[in-house]
């Protein structure tokens, strides 16, 4: 069936919109001028368009810029406050929450406890995180444009659906829904490490870079991808289990039940397992310890990280041979471990790698905080507000409900 002519035309309008609020993202503060040279518009589309997102809010006027002759021009940049997000990070223990403006700048951040492990306990305690964030920050909740949830695990993002969450023993669970139903604002849901991915697209090192992925280690190794633009999750969100690739054959059993996974030489459980086992290290209660064991120059230690090190590399070199990305960010609890842990990575990956491949790929080591799976979760958000009309596999909001 053909396309109607209104239903074309409001798809144009709205591409057009999405090309220019994007461009003023990416490369504001902007001209109005410039913004029309770079996206092909007429400067009479350009006049209308930034015109609806001044009086909308979602943009604003700054300083004026140099001129090449004739009158200044006024320059353009995003509203951090023309709206604000919130953040939610679950894990085992408890939530990481933080409230952001619109550019992702943290202007509130709170820590708490889980009282309960079920769904509908879950639901009700990050429903309670977001009234005490919004308090906080001094934020009426009718300004906040939606709340964005990482967890650990396989996640439906189409359905707000946990499939499976090893850490809270979830199966199926319909957290978005219930969460909703709460705040009655839209909720996004992901998993955690592909809600970094979209952060580090939005704001971070991955901006304007089309194929890139994130690798996280911590108490599991995770993979967030963006390929030729779009974040990747797979049919069923479980694309990403870069964890449980089987790097030994009939190697250690793994939590999820098959043996010689990834995770089992390079998260932090197979980490102070190997410690554990290993006669010439003193009992070894943490990876922080572990970690100052080897920064103070143990040798057992650092032998235990240059194996995951080592295991690691070969992973991440099977990565590029595939996909040829052109950035992949590290990122995770365990960087803290350094170059006890890079530099015999990075030899494995120029080992393993096909040597046309290697040089077309950079390797960066995220700085670590607790709150970046919170920020990324605010992501899920500030991603749906700028993402254009036309692209598709968009993680579904729960409808928003009138309350």
């Amino acid at each position: 069936m053909s396309r109607s002519p209104l239903g074309s035309r409001h798809l144009i309008r709205d591409l057009n919109r999405s090309i220019v609020l994007n461009m003023i993202k990416e490369h504001g503060p902007i001209g109005r001028a410039q913004v029309a040279r770079r996206s092909g518009l007429s400067p009479a589309s350009i006049t209308k368009i930034t015109g609806d997102l001044l009086a909308e809010g979602g943009i604003l006027e700054t300083d004026t810029g140099e001129s090449s002759g004739g009158r200044r021009p006024i320059l353009l940049e995003i509203n951090p406050t023309g709206g604000y997000v919130i953040g939610l990070k679950v894990t085992e223990y408890g939530v990481i929450g933080v409230l952001t403006d619109m550019t992702a700048d943290v202007l509130e951040k709170q820590k708490d406890s889980l009282e309960g492990t079920s769904p509908e306990a879950v639901a009700a305690c990050l429903a309670s995180q977001v009234d005490s964030l919004c308090h906080a920050a001094g934020i009426p909740r009718e300004d906040v444009l939606g709340v964005g949830v990482g967890l650990s695990g396989l996640v439906n993002a189409s359905q707000c659906l946990s499939r499976q969450n090893p850490f809270l023993g979830w199966r199926d669970a319909p957290i978005g829904g219930l969460l909703q139903s709460h705040v009655h604002v839209p909720v996004y849901i992901d998993n955690d490490v592909n809600t970094l991915t979209f952060a580090e697209r939005l704001f971070g090192h991955g901006r304007g870079v089309d194929d890139f992925i994130v690798v996280t280690i911590g108490r599991g190794v995770g993979l967030g991808m963006v390929l030729d633009g779009q974040v990747y999750s797979g049919a069923h969100g479980g694309a990403g289990e870069f964890g449980h690739t089987i790097v030994q054959e009939d190697g250690l059993l793994c939590d999820c039940g098959k043996y010689g996974c990834l995770e089992t030489y390079v998260g932090e459980s197979g980490l102070l397992r190997a410690a554990a086992e290993c006669d010439d290290l003193p009992a070894v209660r943490s990876m922080d310890e572990l970690i100052d064991l080897g920064l103070a120059g143990n040798k057992s230690a650092m032998a235990i990280f240059a194996t995951a090190g080592d295991m690691l590399g070969r992973g991440i070199s099977n990565l590029i041979n595939i996909l040829n990305p052109s950035l992949i960010l590290i990122s995770g609890e365990g960087v803290r471990a350094e170059e006890m842990l890079f530099d015999p990575m990075h030899a494995a990956v120029e080992k393993h790698t096909m040597p046309v491949l290697f040089p077309d790929t950079e390797i960066l080591v995220d700085p670590w905080g607790d709150d970046a799976w919170a920020i990324g979760a605010a992501c899920l958000v500030l991603g749906e507000v700028f993402r254009s009309p036309v692209q598709n596999a968009v993680p579904s909001a729960v409808p928003q409900m009138s309350g």
